[in-house]
C-alpha cells in the first residue's frame, strides 16, 4: 500500500514501528529514522522477522533541510512524527517543501516556553489545501482518540454535546520513587503548567494541580485526578457544535507530586537556562538526562491505565450521558511490543491514524484534528488493533 517514514525512535515510536510490521498490507516499507542511528538499528533488528521491509537513517529534526532530503531519498507516502513537539513545524515544513502527506502526535510547542496549542500548526492549513497534501495532528491517545471518541459519540449518540470530560488514570507501578512514563521534560511542562478548563465560550486559567476530584474507574477504582490544561480541549471547543464546558483530568499519586514539589522548589523543573561552570544548561533538560528513560519501564511496570471522556447532551430532544474507555494492561503491552502502557496508547493510535491516510480514509488536503474526519473506521481498528473499547449510558458523573 504505502512507504512510511518514522521521524523518531523512542517508546512511542518502538511501539508505532512494531503495529505497522503488524500490518504489511498497508505498510509495504518502514524507514525509521532519528538523530541518534544507533537507536534507529536496535529497533530494527526487533522487526527483523516481519514481512514489512525496514530501513534505517540518521536526521536532525530540527534542520529542515536535512528532514527534506531524507524524504526526497525515501520518497514515503506519509511522514509519522513522534520526534519531540519542539520539532514539528521543521517537519511539517519538509512535508510541505516534498508534497507528502503528515502526521503527529503531539502539537508543536516553542522549546523556551511551556504553551501547549495549535496555532502556529493550524496556520499552515492553507500551505497543505494548497500542496494537495493532508496534515493529522495530535494522533495519538489524548490527544487523538479522545477526539475520535467524541466525533463517534457525536455522529452516533448525540445531536448536541454540551459537556465532555476527558479523563486519564494510570494505575500502573513501575517501582521508582520517582519517573515519568513519557518524555520527562514534555510530562513535567505539561503537568507544572497552569490549568485550564473550557466554559461558556473561553477558556479558564487555574493555578496549577489546585482542582481535585476522587474517581471511580472501572477495572482500577477509586483515584485522585487532577485538572491540567490539555490541546485537544482547543481543536473540541471549536469542532463540537453545542459544546459548553471541557475539562481535561489525569491521575496522579501524593507520592508522585511531593517529588515533583520538590524538584520545583529547588528549580529542578525551570526551562530557563542557567550558567553552570561556563555552560548553558537548562534544568529541565538535565532531570531528564538523569531520570529512568521511559522505554526501560515496560519490564518492570505493572498494573493498567483507563483513559476516557464522558459526555452529556441531547439527542431527539432528551438528555443524554455516555462513556466511552479504553482500559490498558501494562504487562500485556510488554508481551507484545515490549513497552509499556502509556507508549502503547500513543503508539497504536498513530499506527492507525497513519492507516487511515494510507487507504484513503482520512485522505483530504489541508490540517486537521481528528475530530474532523470519519471516526467509524478507526474506532474499528482501535477494537482490532490492541486499544478494544467499551462503552456505557449513565455512567457516573465528576462533580
Amino acid at each position: 500500500m504505502g512507504i512510511a517514514l518514522m521521524i523518531g525512535a523512542g517508546g512511542v515510536a518502538s511501539v508505532v514501528a512494531h503495529k505497522c510490521c503488524q500490518h504489511p498490507e498497508v505498510f509495504e516499507e518502514l524507514w525509521i529514522a532519528s538523530r541518534t542511528l544507533s537507536k534507529c538499528e536496535a529497533l530494527k533488528e526487533q522487526l527483523k522477522d516481519g514481512i514489512t521491509k525496514v530501513s534505517t537513517a540518521q536526521v536532525d529534526a530540527d534542520n529542515t533541510e536535512e528532514v527534506i532530503a531524507l524524504i526526497n531519498k525515501v520518497k514515503p507516502d506519509i511522514v509519522i512524527n513522534v520526534a519531540l513537539p519542539y520539532q514539528d513545524l521543521t517537519i511539517m515544513e519538509a512535508c510541505l517543501a516534498t508534497k507528502v502527506d503528515y502526521l503527529d502526535t503531539a502539537n508543536y510547542e516553542p522549546l523556551d516556553t511551556a504553551k501547549f496549542e495549535y496555532k502556529w500548526q493550524w496556520a499552515y492549513k492553507e500551505r497543505f489545501e494548497k500542496a494537495g497534501i493532508t496534515a493529522v495532528l495530535g494522533c495519538g491517545f489524548d490527544p487523538g482518540v479522545t477526539g475520535v471518541f467524541s466525533a463517534y459519540a457525536l455522529k452516533h449518540y448525540f445531536d448536541e454535546i454540551h459537556t465532555i470530560d476527558i479523563l486519564d488514570a494510570n494505575a500502573g507501578d513501575h517501582g521508582y520513587p520517582f519517573a515519568t512514563n513519557f518524555n520527562p521534560e514534555i510530562n513535567i511542562r505539561e503537568i507544572t503548567a497552569n490549568g485550564s478548563y473550557f466554559e461558556n465560550g473561553e477558556f479558564i486559567e487555574t493555578e496549577p494541580l489546585t482542582i481535585k476530584r476522587v474517581y471511580n474507574f472501572p477495572e482500577i477504582g477509586e483515584k485522585d485526578m487532577y485538572l491540567l490544561h490539555h490541546e485537544e480541549m482547543e481543536s473540541l471547543a471549536i469542532n463540537m457544535p453545542g459544546i459548553k464546558k471541557i475539562r481535561f483530568f489525569m491521575t496522579f499519586s501524593e507520592r508522585y507530586l511531593t517529588h515533583l514539589r520538590v524538584l520545583e522548589n529547588v528549580g529542578m523543573t525551570s526551562i530557563e537556562p542557567i550558567d553552570y561552570e561556563g555552560h548553558k544548561i537548562v534544568p529541565l533538560q538535565f532531570l531528564k538526562a538523569i531520570l529512568p528513560d521511559p522505554a526501560s519501564l515496560g519490564p518492570r511496570t505493572k498494573g493498567k491505565t483507563n483513559i476516557g471522556c464522558i459526555y452529556t447532551g441531547v439527542k431527539d430532544g432528551k438528555e443524554v450521558s455516555y462513556y466511552v474507555y479504553n482500559v490498558c494492561d501494562h504487562e500485556e503491552c510488554y508481551r507484545e511490543v515490549g513497552s509499556q502502557a502509556i507508549s502503547y496508547t500513543t503508539g497504536v493510535p498513530a499506527m492507525i491514524g497513519a492507516m487511515m491516510v494510507l487507504t484513503g480514509q482520512w485522505k483530504k488536503p489541508g490540517v486537521y484534528n481528528v475530530e474532523e474526519f470519519n471516526p467509524d473506521p478507526f474506532m474499528e481498528e482501535l477494537n482490532k488493533c490492541g486499544l478494544p473499547w467499551k462503552e456505557s449510558f449513565a455512567p457516573d458523573m465528576v462533580e
